[in-house]
């Protein structure tokens, strides 16, 4: 399908999992949110466990128009993040550029009858006719499933939303643009406390920008943010209130022998997200993903080359902007194994006991009901092997940058543009 001939609107912005991997949200660059619910097994079809239907569908965001400073809005749904469900419905935050929104999701699928002090069509009877009393019982009905906005936080980004964040304390979540960081209360929309603010009082001084913040997994205290220089800090909220001087600054040192036009480009990180355990962070940057020990500050643990062969192309990537890609990456749910995206419509998985790695396609062609994926490979030049494919011959134009692991099983969820693949390990 070529990008011209779908509509931009159904291009996916983000994919996420809840906690239990039952729900799978995706946002879209039209502001639209859709939930896929996984099926239950049943009896006369056992295989049908794991398949993903959809749950429901709602618009998040409209776009808007900034009066003051004369600029447009857009409605795409940059990030959202489930919150940990504390009943029966089910919650999330999506936000766009500038407004986050708490979306509660509740499902009926029985209705109440045989009231006492009113009819079946809904009108009172009176109270003289009554004679005997009845015990309403609950009938099944079709199910109908609601989303309604239960909070909208807005006003307390001048630039543009890049990353949102639930904290463990499940109360309070991070919110992060190009140049801060706010941390707010979920049940406070009208105010946040600015936690990190990077911005020069002479904006022409301004060398580096935040790319992405996550709180961490179990100490509510401590959060991370990337900057477009390559380096990460890591900051305790109980040290000073607002957090300018980071606890820990990861960074690797360039080698200068490889120093090129390039080099500050490729070393931004796009993407920065904690082990489940909490031990580790892995960063993405343009050509690789990076896994740190947060007691090691001085350089990565594990670097995977996601496509190194792309080295030699940086000149044209740059000149038709890909060079700009903004790649997400995230964990299995044992933290054994990593998953990022590529180009064409690849997508790479990294074993981090076995140092094995693969590169698998998300596309229409491989993608029939309990196909197996093979794997891929890129010739760099020389002698192409008859299933390789060469590195001039790949679609820059479909990438994955956008990918979601089960928080407990082997079921991974991809963005390819407009097109969303569930993938799951073969079942005997």
């Amino acid at each position: 399908m070529s990008a011209s001939s779908f509509n931009q609107a159904d291009i996916i912005s983000t994919v996420e999992f809840n906690y239990s991997g039952e729900l799978l949200a995706t946002g879209d660059k039209g502001g639209r949110v859709v939930i896929f619910q996984r099926e239950q097994e049943s009896k006369n079809r056992p295989h049908s466990r794991g398949e993903y239907n959809v749950y429901s569908t709602f618009q998040s965001h409209e776009p808007e128009f900034d009066y003051l400073k004369s600029l447009e809005i857009e409605e795409k749904i940059n990030k959202i993040r489930w919150l940990p469900q504390q009943n029966a419905a089910h919650s999330l935050l999506s936000t766009n550029d500038k407004t986050i929104k708490l979306w509660k999701i509740s499902q009926r699928d029985k209705r109440a009858e045989g009231y006492n002090l009113k009819d079946e069509d809904g009108r009172l009877r009176d109270p003289f006719r009554i004679t005997s009393l009845r015990v309403p019982v609950l009938l099944p009905m079709d199910r109908m499933v609601e989303a309604s906005p239960r909070r909208i936080f807005a006003n307390a980004h001048t630039y543009h939303i890049n990353s949102i964040s639930v904290n463990s304390d499940h109360e309070t979540y991070l919110s992060a643009d190009d140049l801060r960081v706010n941390l707010w209360h979920l049940e406070i929309t009208d105010r946040s406390f600015n936690i990190v603010d990077i911005k020069p009082a002479n904006m022409e001084e301004l060398t580096e920008v935040i790319t992405a913040a996550e709180c961490h997994p179990h100490q509510c205290n401590v959060f991370v943010y990337s900057s477009s220089k390559g380096t990460i800090r890591l900051c305790d909220m109980r040290a000073a209130a607002l957090c300018d001087r980071q606890s820990k600054f990861f960074e690797e040192p360039e080698d200068p022998s490889s120093r090129s036009f390039f080099s500050e480009i490729i070393s931004s990180i796009s993407d920065v997200k904690f082990s489940h355990s909490g031990r580790y962070m892995m960063t993405r940057d343009y050509l690789s993903v990076k896994v740190w020990d947060l007691n090691m500050e001085n350089r990565p643990v594990e670097t995977y080359q996601v496509h190194e062969y792309l080295r030699s192309k940086l000149c044209s990537l740059y000149e038709n902007d890909c060079i700009f890609d903004k790649f997400e990456c995230c964990w299995n749910g044992a933290d054994s194994a990593i998953m990022t995206g590529s180009y064409n419509n690849f997508f790479r998985m990294f074993d981090r006991n076995t140092r094995r790695d693969v590169t698998l396609e998300a596309s229409r062609e491989n993608s029939k009901p309990r196909a197996i994926l093979k794997a891929r490979k890129v010739s760099t030049g020389g002698k192409r092997k008859k299933d390789e494919i060469s590195v001039d011959s790949l679609d820059f134009n479909k990438k994955i940058l956008h990918t979601a692991w089960h928080p407990k099983e082997n079921v991974i969820a991809v963005a390819a543009t407009n097109n969303l693949y569930i993938f799951q390990d073969k079942i005997n």
